[in-house]
């Protein structure tokens, strides 16, 4: 069976993600510890810097570009994603992907609530 599609979150979310979920997000690689497999994904919102630490097991050899933007697809374990997709998307227009998951967010908004309007 394969595992769930990842939503996208924001990097400032994720925290309220619920344990095992799949996700996708953004940020960029701030930090990477080859004997931890960790990397540490950065966003800023709002002069607040938003941390992600990304177990990277699965996606090593991991080519490691600090202060790349990387978007993630894995599943939140605690307070760690764990990936098992994180590609280098440097170049990315960063507020036209903010504005892609907040249009993408309404338009499921709204076919649910058609879903729900025509099952009553």
């Amino acid at each position: 069976m394969l595992p769930a599609p990842g939503v996208y979150y924001f990097p400032w979310e994720v925290n309220s993600v619920s344990e095992g979920k799949t996700l996708r997000t953004f940020g960029r690689l701030h930090s990477y510890d080859l004997v931890r497999s960790e990397a540490v994904l950065t966003a800023l919102r709002s002069s607040v810097q938003h941390r992600l630490r990304v177990c990277t097991a699965f996606v090593e050899p991991f080519q490691a570009q600090l202060g790349s933007l990387y978007v993630a697809l894995g599943e939140t374990e605690g307070p760690v994603i764990k990936a098992r997709v994180l590609t280098c998307v440097e170049g990315m227009n960063l507020p036209l992907l903010e504005k892609a998951i907040q249009e993408q967010r309404k338009y499921f908004q709204e076919r649910q609530g058609q879903v729900d309007g025509s099952a009553s």
